[in-house]
């Protein structure tokens, strides 16, 4: 409890962790206050940074559980919070603690603002806010440093999205919107019929589209990136068996595969201590 306590309401260690706060500064109190104010700010991209405040409040139950509440809002006319406020709820249950959070704001831009908030916004920063408390959990439970799990969190992406577009690209363009005259010709070499060559090579492209569309879904399973390692070595000695000239060609499919399947294990190695939005539950207990 005191450990998550003191990553949470300590500004510099909280801001490593949040995914929704690029700096938090506390502010000095004014005479015996229990509140403390701060001011934060977030860069959106494309160098643009919104500033905000805020204030905050912490309490302590004689059951050991803590409560934070906070009001927060922005007066830049380029944030589309215009105020809110929330609360952060620390729960010892057992040997663990339970640390909830519940929030809510209004929004500038009239209806476009509204709109925009509940499609886009308001979703993303519910992902943001359990996708951060889940980096929160490892830093505390595995040592994993905050900067080092989104790091891994983007190599792990880059390389998931990688052999998703690769497995679409070759399903689509050389199989099914062709064929293609060396995928034909690489199918007769390894034995089919002349007959077969265009449905099996639609059967192929079909079979790669689709575990293409499903690889970045299933991409947090070990199985795709297995899969997808035997088959690029599989391929690979099918190719110097029944085709070796294609393996010294100036752009040829033995290098291709043994990308791909480098790829795939350093996303298979990247699966540990990964952070994830799904681990966090998005609802009240009993609810």
């Amino acid at each position: 409890m005191d450990e998550i306590w003191r990553l949470t309401q300590t500004p510099d260690l909280h801001e490593r962790w949040d995914l929704r706060f690029t700096s938090i500064a506390y502010q000095n109190r004014s005479g015996n206050s229990e509140s403390q104010s701060f001011r934060y700010s977030t860069r959106i991209g494309l160098g643009v940074e919104i500033e905000g405040w805020g204030e905050t409040v912490g309490q302590r139950a004689a059951d050991g559980t803590r409560m934070s509440a906070l009001k927060f809002g922005s007066e830049d006319r380029r944030s589309l919070i215009r105020s809110g406020s929330g609360y952060w709820k620390y729960e010892q249950v057992k040997d663990e603690v339970r640390f909830i959070t519940g929030y809510d704001y209004e929004v500038r831009w009239g209806v476009i603002g509204r709109t925009f908030d509940r499609l886009v916004f308001r979703p993303l920063m519910g992902w943001a806010t359990a996708w951060s408390f889940d980096r929160l959990r490892l830093w505390i439970e595995a040592g994993v440093e905050p900067h080092r799990a989104a790091r891994q969190a983007l190599i792990h992406a880059l390389a998931a999205a990688t052999i998703a577009f690769v497995w679409i690209w070759h399903g689509v363009v050389p199989k099914l919107a062709g064929p293609h005259p060396d995928e034909l010709a690489m199918l007769f070499e390894a034995g089919v019929s002349r007959a077969w060559l265009r449905p099996i090579t639609q059967i192929l492209g079909v079979a790669e589209l689709a575990f293409g569309l499903a690889f970045l879904p299933l991409a947090r399973r070990r199985w795709p990136w297995l899969l997808t390692i035997a088959l690029m070595a599989t391929a690979t000695v099918g190719v110097l068996v029944n085709s070796p000239s294609r393996a010294v060609a100036a752009f040829n499919p033995v290098t291709l595969n043994a990308v791909l399947a480098a790829l795939a294990a350093i996303g298979l190695l990247s699966l540990r201590d990964l952070p994830s939005a799904r681990r966090c539950r998005r609802v009240a207990p009993g609810g």
